[in-house]
């Protein structure tokens, strides 16, 4: 939200004396695993923990709302199979952090000795939420397997007052209306190294014109459109294109703190207005950083002496919720395959040695720029050689699977479910897999989007040997509603206010989980609909000029006739249609 570099998550050397009496004691937390999709070795890890909660239940409650929010935003949605979440429950002598909501507020005795102001501090923003870092990393240190080079730390505070920050860690207050939405901002400066785009850095105070240099944002820049085309800068690859946060891809004035003299890539991503999606260029940046994190190649046939002809080559690979990896094989230059297996025998060498190559490719859509697409991130390659003069000694290693999708949970009707097997030596296992009792034909994916499946509950089962692993599809969208107030005059779909009116979008699925709504207005970015920022059990206000809060305007519609599309995203993953109605605001 605030400052990207370490010091925004202040040392406890930091703080007021008074807020020093109690330290952090690993002994009191408890480590609980949300998802783990492999060993925390070969994931990224995200370690959530809370402070100031005597209630462990409302820390896992926010949680949960959390990360709801969290695998509705893309990359996250299409690479949620790359990351583990723990939450570590650390018990707290009192309820609420430190400096919350005013300086004059008490200061509490808390584990992380969170604190809004900055740590407490006069020049500090109010919003700005800081913690003890070495108290974090003592407790995130509870999650075995974790290093501060494969886990991204997340910290939650037990208050209802808007604010975070992003640095070395990342903070966010639990309870407010927004908070889940400060979450994927502030991982965007974490994780992804992207920079506000706020055009203030204390709101209501402009941000004055900014005279620097080239900055070394990503996503901001002194450059024009033409010269960023023709200077190959920065998101020249996606200028001219629809924003996935609403508008066009192209060069908006405003940024880093300034209101003028820089620009930023879109309207309003959410690196500037929490509640849109990452823009194109956010996007791509945190795909390569989520990417970075694991090894594509996680394990290999052993290509450090020569192999026989005789036998299979296997690969595992991660596997991206949302599609495939591309997977090819080469055997002295010429193609050879497209499965995760070579096998060698089929391919009737020629007496003598070969070179065998795999490579695997993300193709992601997200991911334009070809040094990123290049990466150790997005592509990675193995090499073998094969001498047909060694034989193959056989291997007694029975089928069955070592990983997959998780099964504890549906899937959604358009992810890719995977498995990995064992790996004979001399020929992989055969999955069969079934739709609603019918073959279908896949390697170590199945991409369900193959398939049209109708509205509701399906099985999917993929068996080895004996083995079988059952997946419950929800092909069934959420249904959503809407609720406004008291208009002039109506017609069915059709709606007109003489003033401000308010909006409830109320959603429901047939499965457990929270369903995030959004809409969005006159065609703009879809926008995560919250409630009301000051209580998320209200209404959204819709004024001609909106309202102010916190010196941020919400709901600003003006006066004519506007058309509000609405849609729901359940925790499969599901997104109904969007539908929609007009007001006219006269």
């Amino acid at each position: 939200m605030w400052i990207r570099s370490s010091a925004a998550v202040v040392a406890a050397a930091a703080l007021p004396l008074t807020m020093l009496t109690l330290p952090a004691r690993a002994d009191d937390a408890r480590v609980v695993p949300i998802q783990v999709t492999g060993a925390p070795s070969q994931r990224f890890n995200l370690v959530i923990m809370g402070d100031g909660y005597t209630d462990q239940a409302k820390f896992r409650a926010h949680v949960d709302k959390h990360l709801n929010d969290l695998w509705t935003i893309e990359p996250f949605k299409s690479y949620r199979s790359y990351v583990n979440v723990y939450a570590v429950e650390i018990p707290s002598r009192e309820d609420g952090v430190s400096c919350d909501p005013a300086l004059s507020s008490p200061r509490r005795e808390t584990p992380l000795k969170m604190a809004f102001w900055g740590g407490c501090k006069e020049q500090g923003p109010q919003r700005l939420l800081t913690m003890d870092s070495g108290a974090a990393k003592k407790y995130a240190d509870l999650v075995t397997g974790t290093t501060s080079g494969n886990r991204q730390i997340l910290a939650l505070a037990n208050s209802d007052t808007y604010g975070g920050a992003g640095g070395e860690y990342a903070t966010a207050s639990g309870g407010n209306a927004l908070s889940a939405l400060i979450t994927p901002h502030e991982l965007g400066h974490s994780l992804g190294g992207l920079d506000d785009e706020y055009d203030y850095y204390q709101r209501g105070v402009p941000g004055g014109t900014y005279t620097g240099s080239e900055p070394a944002s990503i996503h901001h820049t002194l450059l024009s459109e033409e010269q960023l085309k023709d200077q190959k800068k920065k998101w020249w690859r996606w200028l001219g294109e629809p924003s996935e946060s609403g508008g066009t891809i192209g060069r908006y004035e405003g940024g880093l703190y300034h209101t003028k003299g820089v620009w930023r890539p879109s309207r309003h991503s959410m690196m500037k207005t929490l509640g849109y999606y990452f823009d194109q260029p956010s996007r791509e940046r945190m795909t390569q950083r989520i990417s970075a994190k694991v090894n594509l190649i996680q394990a290999h046939t052993p290509s450090d002496a020569p192999v026989g002809a005789d036998r299979t080559l296997w690969l595992e690979t991660m596997h991206p919720t949302g599609h495939q990896l591309d997977v090819t094989w080469t055997v002295d230059g010429k193609p050879a395959g497209k499965t995760h297996d070579l096998y060698l025998r089929a391919l009737q060498l020629r007496p003598g040695v070969h070179a065998v190559k795999v490579t695997v490719v993300d193709p992601t859509a997200f991911v334009r720029d070809p040094q990123i697409r290049d990466s150790a991130a997005l592509t990675q390659t193995r090499t073998w050689t094969v001498d047909t003069r060694v034989k193959t000694p056989p291997s007694d290693v029975p089928e069955d699977f070592t990983s997959s999708t998780p099964t504890d949970r549906a899937v959604g009707a358009e992810d890719v479910v995977y498995v990995e097997t064992t790996h004979p030596v001399r020929r992989s296992p055969r999955i069969r897999w079934e739709l609603d009792g019918k073959k279908v034909h896949a390697d170590r994916d199945l991409d369900l989007s193959r398939f049209t499946l109708t509205p509701g509950t399906h099985k999917l089962t993929a068996q080895v040997g004996q083995k079988k692993l059952t997946w419950t599809i929800d092909a069934k969208a959420p249904a959503v509603t809407y609720e406004l107030s008291k208009p002039a005059e109506s017609t069915p779909g059709e709606y007109t206010f003489d003033g401000p009116f308010t909006m409830r979008l109320s959603a429901s699925d047939d499965r457990p989980g929270t369903v995030v709504s959004e809409f969005r207005v006159d065609g703009d970015g879809w926008y995560n609909y919250f409630g009301w920022p000051t209580d998320s059990k209200a209404p959204f206000l819709f004024t001609e000029n909106g309202t102010q809060i916190d010196h941020l305007t919400y709901g600003k519609l003006g006066k004519g006739r506007h058309t509000i599309e609405y849609r729901a995203i359940d925790p499969a993953g599901n997104t109904s249609a969007p539908k929609k109605f007009t007001v006219t605001l006269r």
